[in-house]
């Protein structure tokens, strides 16, 4: 069975991401609810990951729930070698699972299963050194004169 759930991603620099995760690993910085646990380096990225070809594999694995690679192969026309290569990184980013599937061809088929149904974009603009989530004191805008 498959639990299938919305995963919030986000873009952010390499460096950014760097220090976010060690403040985080110091104790510095606490993550706030709903801030994003998967981080790409840059909208290129992201767009490659889930770009109109990968995100219809993910609906054909979502509905059609092949029980390997194989399968998936099949279904798609896109050979193995491309099809793992592009599920081990959609699984790095938790989209999918690859999960063992049945005995095959002398040796354990690799499964996948469909993750995300639905994925947020939290985009980080660059502005400041805090991390996303932190609050930044605002100005107040001055009163309006007459």
């Amino acid at each position: 069975m498959s639990i299938v759930k919305t995963i919030r991603v986000g873009v952010m620099p390499l460096e950014r991401v760097r220090d976010y995760t060690l403040a985080i690993a110091k104790g510095t910085y606490k993550r706030k609810p709903g801030e994003p646990r998967i981080w790409f380096t840059s909208i290129k990225s992201f767009a490659a990951v889930l770009s109109d070809e990968n995100r219809e594999l993910l609906r054909i694995i979502h509905d059609r729930k092949p029980e390997s690679i194989a399968d998936l192969e099949q279904m798609t026309g896109r050979k193995a070698s491309n099809l793992s290569r592009t599920l081990r990184t959609m699984a790095n980013y938790g989209l999918v699972r690859l999960e063992d599937g049945s005995q095959g061809r002398g040796r354990r088929a690799v499964k996948p299963v469909a993750i995300a149904r639905c994925v947020n974009l939290i985009l980080d603009i660059g502005f400041g050194n805090e991390p996303v989530g932190r609050r930044v004191a605002r100005r107040q805008p001055e009163p309006m004169t007459a």
